[in-house]
């Protein structure tokens, strides 16, 4: 038995493989940022983007797209990516649901939901403004969701959180559409309905880039309780673990991460879902290596989803959101049909 103890300890906790994950990860994501900044409507040579960082020449055509639009882009996708995959591993550690995740939960679509309100009832609503709405809304539909599931007969199962977060979504998503019909606004918002990093430019990236950073360093700081709630409130309030506190702070990060990654790339779904899992089968179930390998491995996944939006019908681009979700509805079909069998 003692001899076995070390190979159940590698299984649990594996800080090399994540360190690993991280560094590959990265590796790749400074690949594929180039990338981006080098394929679009006109193509810019990687040459050209260096010369661009030592030299920037005000006057030059080139250098005015790399800075003003395709870092913001590649800088943008990689945050908005990172945050929602953060945001999916809280929630599916605090709710021990594998469907969480802010698409399915209700929380990508109140944000949204608020987006619509103000456009319709402040036009000229500024960023930061935008921004405020979107943490309400996703909020909004966290209670919600959260609500709906309390008034199951058998209380919260995690099937019942997914079906009362599609329920939510749906609901919001066409209260917005109406908004959208009524006022007269709907080419304003579409952008938020197809999601997509289209056109971000450095002040959204000043917005976002603070939420990012406080909604990482919160579930970083919140991690190695999340480890301990996802064996159960019964496990963690035994082992002396304040739930409660736990459960708040995530929310708070979840609030953070999703509403600002929401009011700026726009309602782009299943990050959330898929990452955290393909993250959990290779560096175990600590969250202490979760976070900070979803964060990474997001991140990744929208900059080359991205990419991929402008070459699968070029010169036009493919909304976003269409790309995450060839990847991520498969991945919630196989969930929902695993998970299905403890309702």
């Amino acid at each position: 038995m003692k001899k076995n103890k070390p190979g159940v300890t590698k299984d649990i906790y594996r800080p090399k493989t994540a360190a690993a994950v991280i560094l590959l990860g990265l590796a790749l994501l400074i690949v594929t940022m180039c990338l981006s900044i080098i394929y679009g409507a006109a193509d810019i040579s990687i040459s050209t983007v260096w010369q661009s960082i030592l030299h920037y020449d005000p006057q030059s055509t080139q250098h005015q797209i790399i800075h003003r639009l395709r870092w913001p882009r590649a800088v943008a996708a990689a945050l908005i990516g990172a945050c929602l995959a953060v945001s999916g591993a809280i929630m599916q550690g605090m709710t021990r649901n594998a469907l969480a995740s802010p698409s399915i939960m209700g929380v990508t679509a109140g944000a949204g939901f608020m987006i619509a309100i103000g456009f319709a009832l402040f036009p000229s609503a500024s960023n930061v403004m935008l921004l405020f709405l979107a943490f309400l809304g996703a909020g909004l539909g966290i209670m919600l969701v959260f609500t709906i599931g309390a008034l199951s007969k058998r209380g919260l199962t995690p099937i019942k959180l997914a079906l009362a977060g599609s329920a939510v979504t749906a609901l919001l998503s066409s209260i917005s559409t109406g908004i959208a019909l009524f006022f007269d606004i709907a080419k304003d918002i579409s952008f938020w309905y197809a999601g997509g990093v289209a056109g971000v430019q450095w002040v959204s990236i000043k917005l976002l880039l603070p939420a990012a950073i406080i909604g990482i360093i919160i579930a970083l700081f919140i991690s190695r309780s999340i480890t301990v709630l996802s064996l159960g409130e019964d496990v963690a309030a035994g082992l002396g673990q304040r739930t409660e506190v736990v459960k708040f702070l995530g929310t708070i990060a979840v609030l953070l991460l999703t509403g600002a990654a929401v009011a700026v790339g726009g309602t782009i779904g299943f990050v959330g879902l898929v990452i955290p899992h393909i993250v959990r089968f290779i560096v175990g179930p600590d969250y202490r290596l979760i976070i900070p390998c979803s964060a990474v491995i997001g991140a990744l996944l929208l900059v080359i989803s991205d990419v991929g939006a402008r070459v699968v019908n070029p010169p036009f681009e493919t909304p976003l959101g269409a790309i995450t979700a060839l990847i991520g509805v498969p991945f919630f079909l196989y969930l929902a049909r695993r998970e299905g069998r403890g309702l």
